[in-house]
């Protein structure tokens, strides 16, 4: 029997601000990146919170991230995440708490969908309490890393490819099923399944929801402002 799911994106979505950074201040207190690209993850993180995500701005992280752990066995990786997971859970959102909670009470598995390393989404899926987790995966060989990719980069189209993936291995009705995020960089996401939500939305996510009919949500003096369309928990598909 096939089952619905709620994919959340992580970062400014269940998140304030972006997971990534606490990961490279992590990687760099053991050792794995070197101050040069701390600093390009500060100043990415920066421009991540003014303005979203980019395609230019992620495949630079993208190779960042496999050059910092190439070589390195993976469970150093899985380490990492010892060092920062716990105070980033703390990070999320009251009114995102809420909205898993609510796909909690339907029986509705809930997904951490994130450009971060497979292993750092496993890990904040597992403390928050959530059913699934979709990352970027990198090859492993010997317990090592390769600093090469085991599939898609899991941003823009590639979180179709994974999240894809993830639904036929469990069963899940992605037609049936429902994603959220904040940016215009996962519409692709957004539009793999049957119901998108825009989360505190950037400009030009904003714009489309409004286009498309998409329910919004927006965190307000710490309060969780619905949508029309969203308070009544309209099942139609909001495919383009």
């Amino acid at each position: 029997m096939s089952r619905e799911a709620a994919f959340f994106d992580l970062d400014r979505t269940l998140i304030r601000g972006s997971a990534n950074f606490p990961l490279a201040v992590a990687a760099f207190r053991r050792g794995l990146v070197p101050p040069r690209d701390l600093l390009a993850d500060a100043v990415n993180a920066v421009g991540f919170v003014l303005h979203g995500a980019s395609d230019e701005r992620s495949a630079a992280l993208r190779e960042r991230i496999l050059r910092a752990v190439a070589g390195h066995p993976r469970d150093d990786v899985v380490v990492l995440a010892d060092d920062f997971i716990p105070k980033l859970a703390e990070r999320v959102m009251p009114a995102a708490r809420r909205l898993l909670e609510e796909h909690a009470a339907r029986g509705e598995d809930r997904v951490v969908v994130s450009a971060s390393p497979q292993e750092i989404v496993e890990r904040i899926a597992d403390v928050l309490g959530l059913e699934g987790a979709v990352g970027t995966r990198s090859e492993v060989v010997d317990g090592r890393l390769t600093g090469r990719l085991a599939g898609a980069f899991c941003y823009g189209e590639g979180k179709v490819t994974e999240v894809q993936r993830l639904a036929a291995e469990r069963g899940y009705d992605l037609s049936r099923s429902t994603a959220y995020s904040d940016s215009i960089s996962d519409v692709p996401f957004l539009t793999c399944v049957g119901r998108a939500v825009a989360v505190n939305p950037d400009r030009e996510l904003r714009a489309l929801a409004l286009e498309r009919g998409w329910p919004v949500v927006e965190v307000r003096d710490g309060r969780l402002v619905r949508s029309r369309s969203l308070r009544r928990r309209d099942r139609q598909t909001t495919r383009p």
